[in-house]
């Protein structure tokens, strides 16, 4: 098996206040009808919601990741696994589509073979091998936030699992096939990481690092020290003006899967 190592953090509520993470992380290290080295990792970052009437983010982003742990051991195909655990989350939980907390997932399987990665939202997988880094991200929601159609709830709302809009998990297990998917051969793949957007915005929006030098400093002093050292910029510009960002810390999760262990 590959040597998982994780790292979470909570961040601030909107108003800045301390409370729980919203994100989770899923570890799966045997799959039925599969050899031993095969396996799959997630995080999933639950949406903040502001509906008084819904459950939180987090409440999602838990009933989720436990709805595709166990669609997990039974199957490696990412995309399957996912619009099973949105149908049996909707399902158990009575929710309705466009009525229904929400999540991020970044999901990566594995088998002797090959190694598979999916991206729904602003959560992305870095692969790292001999070709050099390639970033899998799905931009659809920094392209509407650019263009300035994401200002309100409700513009969120009608965008939200639409052609021409973004696509998230939610109440809607087609979402899963709009996911940016990705398959190498393993032995292509040195490693993986996946991360939360408070994680991604150390390279994306700080300029804390590269994707290669998050790797390195993981490697070196482990997964905590890239999320310590993405909270000190943060710490930096506590009146977010250099930059603008809806909360002072958002949480982080950060997995790094290393192949060659």
């Amino acid at each position: 098996m590959p040597r998982i190592e994780v790292a979470e953090q909570a961040g601030t509520s909107l108003a800045g206040e301390p409370r729980p993470t919203e994100d989770r992380i899923v570890v799966v290290d045997s799959v039925a009808g599969h050899d031993w080295d095969a396996g799959a990792v997630a995080v999933l970052d639950g949406a903040t919601e502001q509906r008084p009437d819904l459950p939180s983010g987090g409440w999602y982003a838990e009933r989720l990741g436990g709805h595709l742990r166990e669609a997990l051991l039974r199957s490696v195909d990412p995309g399957a696994a996912l619009a099973d655990a949105i149908a049996t989350t909707a399902r158990v939980h009575d929710l309705q589509p466009g009525a229904s907390p929400s999540s991020t997932v970044a999901l990566a399987c594995w088998t002797a073979d090959t190694v598979e990665v999916l991206v729904l939202a602003d959560s992305p997988v870095v692969k790292f091998g001999a070709a050099g880094v390639e970033v899998v991200a799905d931009d659809r929601l920094q392209q509407l936030r650019a263009a300035g159609r994401l200002r309100t709830r409700s513009a969120v709302e009608a965008l939200r699992n639409r052609d021409g809009g973004f696509w998230v998990a939610e109440a809607v297990p087609a979402a899963a096939t709009q996911a940016v998917r990705v398959r190498w051969p393993r032995a292509d793949v040195h490693a993986l990481v996946l991360a939360t957007d408070g994680v991604a915005a150390g390279v994306d929006d700080y300029g804390v690092f590269d994707w290669r030098g998050l790797y390195g400093l993981a490697c070196a002093s482990g997964p905590q020290a890239v999320l310590d050292a993405v909270r000190s910029a943060e710490r930096s510009d506590p009146e977010r003006t250099r930059w603008p960002r809806p909360k002072v810390h958002d949480d982080q999760a950060l997995v790094v899967v290393d192949f060659t262990h």
